[in-house]
């Protein structure tokens, strides 16, 4: 099943996946997609020179992956999240 996500939405899971700090585990938990699903959308969503040093900076990135974390780290809250609760996004 093919989610359906709005501009807003769209924007805010690449900003997500762009930040080095916010684990794959962080997207899922707040819009329902795997990060096979989020790699899709990035491929599909960037031009492809783009998408290549991307994905060549988050390959097996610690702080991209939750399992892969220090113990110590139990946050993955960016200051850009605030205002987003209950999974929905706030009007910026």
């Amino acid at each position: 099943m093919k989610k359906v996500f709005s501009k807003l939405e769209l924007d805010r899971i690449i900003e997500m996946a762009w930040e080095d700090r916010t684990p794959f585990e962080a997207i899922q938990i707040q819009f329902g997609i795997s990060e096979q699903e989020v790699v899709n959308l990035m491929r599909r969503e960037m031009k492809s020179s783009s998408f290549k040093m991307w994905r060549k900076r988050v390959q097996g990135r610690k702080t991209k992956h939750a399992k892969l974390r220090s113990e110590n780290v139990a946050r993955f809250k960016s200051s850009r999240q605030k205002p987003i609760s209950g999974n929905k996004i706030s009007k910026r």
